[in-house]
């Protein structure tokens, strides 16, 4: 068995999946490197919420972020966030 402070982690990470605004983001990013405009224009959320859920996303490491000039540009972490969306998608659909 997995140490508690390992479960714990574990757990904070798939509290992240746990809101569809988060998992909207998360599908848009799988198609390439977006900045908060582009994100809140696919999601079709505000600004706002957009970057509230961004650094939710941020804190638990399935995002990043560099700057560009004055924007900031998003991009999911790894491929490990990319499989672990599409095993989602795939079971669900099983």
């Amino acid at each position: 068995m997995p140490d508690e402070e390992l479960l714990f982690d574990v757990a904070d990470l798939f509290k992240a999946f746990s809101d569809t605004t988060r998992i909207k983001i998360l599908f848009a990013l799988m198609g390439g490197d977006l900045s908060v405009g582009e994100i809140t224009e696919v999601v079709g959320c505000t600004q706002s919420a957009v970057s509230h859920q961004l650094r939710n996303l941020k804190q638990a490491r399935l995002v990043r972020a560099t700057r560009d000039g004055k924007n900031v540009i998003y991009a999911l972490s790894d491929n490990h966030v990319y499989t672990i969306l599409a095993q989602g998608i795939t079971h669900i659909c099983e």
